[in-house]
């Protein structure tokens, strides 16, 4: 059995589906950007394989592209996280929601 692009596809939809979960359900902002990054590679996987499907580089240096916005996204996500948790002592989003000032 050999791998096709509908295997590749499925499995991008449902890391996508994992993720879209994660971000509707987590309350806690570190899993919240985990679960974002679920969802960007998912979008990876499927640039890739439809770009060598088609046999155009155009898909792949996209997904080099989400890969680096995603990295600086996590830098400076994780300096705010640690910022509102030495502020704060919580990254629940319940507690958080009352913030003032």
């Amino acid at each position: 059995m050999t791998i096709t692009l509908t295997h590749y596809l499925v499995l991008s939809a449902i890391l996508f589906t994992i993720g879209l979960a994660g971000v509707i359900r987590r309350k806690n902002l570190l899993m919240l950007f985990f679960a974002t990054e679920i969802m960007l590679n998912a979008a990876n996987i499927a640039f890739v394989s439809i770009s060598s499907f088609i046999n155009d580089l155009s898909g792949q240096m996209f997904a080099l592209f989400i890969i680096a916005i995603a990295a600086s996204e996590v830098a400076v996500g994780l300096g705010l996280l640690i910022l509102i948790y030495k502020k704060y002592g919580t990254l629940d989003l319940d507690k958080l929601s009352t913030m003032r000032g």
